[in-house]
């Protein structure tokens, strides 16, 4: 490896010049050269010429190379695909038409250190491909344009927000105490402190204390860590985007969420009408808005009411399919019949909206129906895309709903919130009315990607150790 170069200058990549050079004729020439590097995709040979393909991180350009004026041209006709090169030369079509570079000088900037998969099949092996993303970016176009997107969807929704005035920023990632969701939290150790300490599995609780700062339009994307199993839908680190906008209630935060999906849509596909997995979606707004309890009804023919009697419930429960655990109380009852009879149904996108009280320990209670709360989750193909809800801002109540969620840890609810008495304390210094949100950047580029599995837009997703 000591032969390669160190540095290499390049002056052009192979999407600018096939835009530039679009008008020119078969078999012109331009007296233009340009140094381009890539990866050698494609090569065919025909006696005294060589064509390759050369792609960059923008596309591909063909290579043309003539045993006259290619310096050692047996050398290049013998470079295995794969191997990274810089190459200068003429940009020039061929007669039959193709945009080329006409070699004149060339270098190996890397090796490639094994069998390139063709352009035919590309990497079809699901585990090869997550396994070393490095090669899947190369040779599955889809792939690729997947993360190009995602990266879009992210600067874009920044763009959005700021525009709006709501101001970015970064929490602990490195939490004392779990919470801000109901999830089992990843566990490590500070050696320096020699304390047990908790990969974040929200930044809410942290970024509810700066609008009690005086930041009243905030937000922050990044990385959580929930410590479950693994899905279609979920891999144990995934990214979020969480938002609160004070003097804000959670009519105003579906208004926003509508409006910034419909406008992400636009920016990644050129539309607001989209396709998944076979099927339309309609993403303009404005969104259906339906309670829990009325799907229920409607879905399912039952009326459910969170004052019946917790037996009575639990065996509608039962009936259904729900394995009923024995610190459910009737909220968290309802919710898991909704899940389990309704939500897969919904292709929406709809607002399912007033959640129940107990399965909503950080939501303000609904103004006008006593056991439920100001909360909604956006469903969209069947699937949850974020959760929003008018924030509760009593210190009394918050830790009466820590100390609730503390009983049923101590029954065996794994996912159930531990008292956060600091966050009590800041709530004590005043919150005022506000609206806060999370949306699942994965999910929702999977929404816009048409993708079935989340990791195919995770570039490393969690897997399973390798076996040898």
């Amino acid at each position: 490896m000591t032969d390669l170069p160190y540095r290499y200058e390049v002056t052009a990549t192979a999407a600018a010049l096939n835009e530039s050079h679009a008008e020119l004729g078969d078999g012109d020439e331009t007296g233009l050269f340009v140094t381009v590097a890539g990866r050698l995709m494609l090569r065919r040979g025909q006696g005294k010429l060589v064509f390759g393909d050369l792609q960059d991180r923008t596309g591909r350009i063909q290579l043309f190379a003539s045993a006259k004026v290619c310096p050692d041209f047996h050398e290049f006709a013998a470079l295995n695909l794969g191997d990274w090169l810089g190459v200068t030369g003429e940009i020039i079509k061929t007669k039959r038409g193709e945009l080329s570079i006409r070699v004149t000088a060339w270098d190996v900037l890397a090796r490639w250190g094994g069998t390139f998969p063709d352009k035919w099949h590309g990497l079809t092996d699901t585990d090869a491909r997550y396994r070393q993303r490095y090669i899947d970016l190369w040779v599955n176009d889809g792939s690729r344009q997947a993360f190009v997107d995602r990266s879009r969807m992210v600067s874009a929704t920044r763009r959005w927000l700021e525009e709006r005035d709501f101001l970015e920023v970064e929490t602990p990632i490195l939490h004392p105490i779990p919470g801000g969701a109901l999830a089992r939290p990843f566990e490590t150790h500070h050696n320096a402190l020699d304390t047990e300490m908790f990969l974040r599995i929200a930044p809410e609780l942290y970024l509810k204390r700066l609008t009690v700062g005086g930041f009243d339009k905030v937000y922050e994307i990044g990385r959580v860590f929930r410590n479950e199993g693994m899905s279609t839908r979920h891999n144990p680190e995934f990214t979020m985007l969480e938002l609160y906008w004070a003097y804000a209630d959670y009519h105003d935060g579906m208004e926003l969420t509508e409006q910034l999906i419909a406008h992400l849509a636009e920016q990644i596909t050129g539309s607001t009408t989209i396709t998944y997995d076979g099927r339309e979606v309609d993403l303009s707004t404005p969104w259906e808005r339906r309670t829990m309890t009325d799907l229920i009804s409607e879905h399912v023919q039952l009326d459910l009411s969170i004052e019946m009697d917790r037996d009575e419930l639990a065996k509608i429960a039962e009936d259904v399919g729900v394995q009923v655990k024995g610190y459910y109380g009737p909220g968290k009852l309802i919710l898991e019949i909704y899940e389990k009879t309704v939500e897969a149904h919904l292709w929406g996108p709809v607002f399912v909206t007033d959640y129940p009280k107990e399965v909503s320990p950080l939501s303000r209670v609904h103004r006008d129906k006593p056991g439920f709360t100001e909360r909604f989750e956006a469903i969209v193909a069947g699937r949850e895309l974020c959760n929003g809800f008018s924030e509760l801002i009593d210190p009394v109540e918050q830790l009466a709903r820590f100390e609730a969620q503390a009983a049923d840890r101590d029954a065996g609810d794994a996912e159930a919130m531990p008292i956060d008495r600091d966050y009590v304390r800041a709530l004590e210094h005043g919150l005022p009315p506000t609206f806060g949100l999370g949306i699942g950047i994965d999910r929702l580029v999977m929404l816009l990607t048409d993708t079935q599995t989340i990791r195919d837009v995770v570039l490393f997703p969690t897997l399973r150790p390798e076996q040898e």
